[in-house]
């Protein structure tokens, strides 16, 4: 019997098995209820994390505490959650009605509640994307905590180092002189592995108005509980609420969200009209339309992009909120949201504006009649799957008590995202003709309205070809990042909600038969990181004003698009 050589496995495809494995374990655990993340129940992710590797975590598997990523981490997990033991993962109930007083990450958008000195209950309101967020940036960190308790534990007995005994003096200090600050981060440097410029660099990024040493404060509670967990077994537990596990994937949140706008849009008499969806931020499209307007003065001096990056500064308030009050008496509604999505909408009535000193708006349009003319709905950024869940609401028909379904007048759909690229550099755009879903063969190719020609722009590198609609940002990895650049797949980027969007446009479009089959797609992306470049990962930091150029650019061409093809309906 001949003897067959079987090729040993690649780290691509270890990581992809490990992301599988990942995602299966993760599900599991939300069905039982509960685990604890260090202990038997919690090994699987954390060896699957460890296999994986994601950029952003950098050194998740040697023996140095990770600083860009617990600092990336912190960012988006709420203040105090290193100090807890219990975590609660639960569904919106009711909290918002009690005297807890929400904790809100700073750089996510979810309500966050201390429930006690031990305990902290994180709302899920986002969907399974969410939680596969929250699971794994737990898991990095108790991974973290337990590398720091290893360095300071001596012997059995739980005796520890004369470092970790000086940054707990340090810590409970209600206030550090410079030097004893400086004292405290040398020893604390010892503990984590890392150089004393190493922790400097970052220490001002932990720091918080109400405690400046908040670094210090992170690394001692993850230690503190690293250590009950290894001398004590007080094991920390990450539960699932019962309404939480019963209520997801039911788009409870969606439906209210959906609901909402179709009501305003009934009452202000807009629903009849040409409808056009973009998903984007909430201040480009606001920006594009009314700000040469109100900013005439400051663009013909400065020209457009500098007048807009301005507007992204501290100092720019004055002028943000001048367009802002513009706008409202000129076209724009808000709708704060009220349903949990936490996903804000504007509604524009392109009727009720000049479009002043507009390039991408000409004068057939503004002499045409009011009645045809579009009305833009620009929700903000949806969160992974939270992006079917919404988009399948809106596109529903809107059913009244004992009256006819009303379809929605749905023209196109645009969507602007930020996406890691893989072909380029931060601020760089990507216009994809497919997406594919990773650890699958699922694909969703589409002919999309925006083409490279149509952004081409002096100082911006345009790409396209497929993006990966991934399951999560916190597990980029680079070995099958470059096995998806290298191979026929043709991958540009990777994003978390395209694959989302035209699932939900598809099934409206094609099975349900609630919006035409014609209905125009838009899908564009900047690059917010290269997870292929050392240095230019999401856990790097944000674009600042390399970002602005780009999101302009995109949004302009899409309403030129919007408005020039409204004239020919």
């Amino acid at each position: 019997m001949p003897i067959i050589n079987v090729e040993p496995r690649t780290r691509a495809q270890e990581s992809t098995n490990a992301i599988e494995r990942m995602y299966i374990t993760m599900r599991h655990l939300f069905n039982r209820g509960f685990y604890k993340p260090m202990g038997v129940s919690g090994e699987s992710l954390r060896e699957a994390l460890l296999t994986i590797r994601p950029e952003i975590y950098g050194s998740i598997a040697g023996d140095k505490v990770e600083l860009s990523g617990l600092l990336y981490v912190m960012d988006r997990l709420p203040m105090g959650i290193e100090e807890c033991t219990y975590i609660n993962l639960t569904s919106d109930e009711g909290y918002s009605g009690s005297h807890f007083k929400a904790i809100v990450p700073k750089k996510r958008r979810r309500n966050c509640y201390r429930i006690d000195k031990h305990q902290m209950n994180i709302e899920i309101t986002r969907g399974r994307s969410e939680i596969y967020d929250i699971l794994t940036h737990l898991t990095f960190l108790m991974i973290e905590s337990h590398k720091i308790m290893k360095r300071v534990i001596i012997g059995d007995d739980g005796n520890t180092t004369r470092d970790w005994k000086c940054l707990e003096d340090a810590v409970h200090k209600p206030e550090l002189s410079q030097e004893e600050k400086e004292v405290a981060v040398i020893h604390t440097a010892n503990i984590l592995g890392r150089t004393y410029e190493e922790v400097i660099n970052v220490y001002d990024e932990f720091a918080t108005p109400h405690n400046p040493h908040q670094f210090l404060s992170t690394i001692y509670y993850l230690g503190l509980l690293g250590k009950n967990e290894i001398m004590d077994e007080q094991k920390r537990v990450v539960t699932f609420s019962p309404v939480l596990r019963e209520r997801l994937g039911h788009h409870i949140h969606g439906d209210r969200w959906a609901l909402r706008i179709k009501k305003h849009l009934i009452d202000h008499g807009l629903f009849d009209r040409p409808l056009h969806i973009i998903s984007a931020n909430l201040h480009s499209v606001m920006n594009s339309i009314y700000g040469p307007k109100v900013l005439a003065a400051q663009v013909k001096k400065k020209g457009r992009m500098e007048v807009f990056a301005s507007l992204s500064h501290a100092d720019g308030k004055k002028n943000r909120d001048a367009i802002k009050k513009y706008a409202l008496q000129h076209g724009m509604q808000e709708l704060s949201d009220t349903s949990g999505t936490n996903i804000d909408v504007q509604i524009f009535d392109t009727a009720q504006t000049t479009f002043e000193h507009v390039g991408f708006c000409d004068d057939r349009f503004r002499e045409s009649e009011n009645n045809n003319k579009p009305v833009l709905i620009v929700m903000d950024y949806a969160f992974g799957e939270q992006a079917y869940e919404t988009l399948d609401e809106l596109l529903k028909p809107y059913i009244a008590a004992r009256q006819e379904p009303r379809l929605m007048n749905i023209k196109s759909v645009s969507i602007m995202g930020k996406a890691g690229i893989l072909e380029g550099d931060k601020g760089d755009i990507m216009v994809p003709d497919a997406h594919v879903f990773e650890g699958t063969a699922d694909n969703y190719p589409f002919k999309n309205r925006l083409t490279k020609k149509d952004l081409a722009t002096d100082g911006l590198n345009v790409v396209a070809g497929s993006m990966v609609t991934v399951l999560g940002t916190s597990l980029q990895n680079k070995d099958v990042l470059e096995y998806f650049y290298n191979s026929s797949w043709n991958v540009i980027g990777l994003e978390m909600e395209g694959a989302h969007y035209q699932k939900a446009i598809q099934a409206a479009s094609k099975v349900r038969r609630s919006i035409s089959k014609s209905v125009q797609v838009r899908y564009a992306y900047y690059a917010s990181d290269n997870p292929l470049k050392t240095g230019h990962t999401l856990a790097s930091g944000g674009l600042g004003l390399t970002g602005v150029k780009p999101v302009y650019v995109i949004t302009e061409k899409i309403l030129e698009q919007i408005l020039s093809d409204s004239l020919k309906q």
